[in-house]
């Protein structure tokens, strides 16, 4: 399997927001996730790093 793990950072640390993302979209300023288990969540914020290697999505919270 392939997907990702996304993360937010709170107080310095990564703090999962959405496990095994399949679909990530950017949708103005919020981002759209879907996991392979169909859940589905909104972020409002934007993406401040994306490793593929290592599967991890770095999501940055909306100021």
């Amino acid at each position: 399997m392939c997907e990702a793990n996304a993360y937010v950072i709170k107080d310095g640390q990564e703090e999962i927001y959405l496990e095994s993302v399949d679909i990530l979209r950017p949708e103005g300023n919020q981002i759209y996730l879907r996991n392979i288990f169909g859940e589905q969540k909104v972020f409002k914020g934007k993406i401040k790093e994306m490793s593929l290697l290592n599967h991890k999505i770095i999501l940055e919270e909306e100021r």
